[in-house]
This record gives C-alpha cells, sequence and structure tokens, in this order.
C-alpha cells in the first residue's frame, strides 16, 4: 500500500469533466485507488463515487493504493491531479 496526498487546484473543485478524467486515468490500472477527504472515503474509480465526496478548490486529498502495479498507479494520478485535471 502506498499514500500521496495532494491539493486540488481546480477552481470549481472535482465537478464532473474533471471527476471523468480522474476516473479514467485510475480506470487503467489493477491496484484500488481510493482517497480521503475529511471523513470521507471515495473510490477514485467511480465518479459517483468521486462526485460524492464534493471536492471543492483547495480541499486536500490523500490518495492510497493497494495493488500489484500501486506505485505506477499513485505517481500517474498524483501527476495529473496536479496537472489540474485537464482544466
Amino acid at each position: 500500500m502506498v499514500k500521496a496526498k495532494v491539493v486540488i487546484k481546480n477552481p470549481s473543485g472535482l465537478h464532473l469533466r474533471p471527476a471523468g478524467i480522474l476516473c479514467k486515468e485510475a480506470i487503467r490500472y489493477k491496484s484500488s485507488i481510493n482517497f480521503h477527504h475529511r471523513h470521507t472515503m471515495a473510490n477514485a474509480k467511480s465518479v459517483l463515487s468521486v462526485l460524492g465526496a464534493c471536492i471543492k478548490c483547495g480541499s486536500e486529498l490523500e490518495f492510497i493504493c493497494e495493488g500489484e502495479d500501486e506505485e505506477e498507479a499513485l505517481a500517474a494520478i498524483v501527476k495529473i491531479v496536479n496537472d489540474g485535471l485537464g482544466e
């Protein structure tokens, strides 16, 4: 299991388009990819789970990857979030 914290920079938070980009990236990996936000745990491979976490600009997320490609998955997720999720 590997973990990393990132801050959401998107001005509108994780609305449908960036949530979809996050999920599309997460689905590429075999590992489970989840994140903690406050007291909520969300599945990064589920758009409904990501949207349900109500992530706003400036929110800190802790991504947790577990599985055979966990390190590669975590690096890719952190990069895509830090790059702004297409915005």
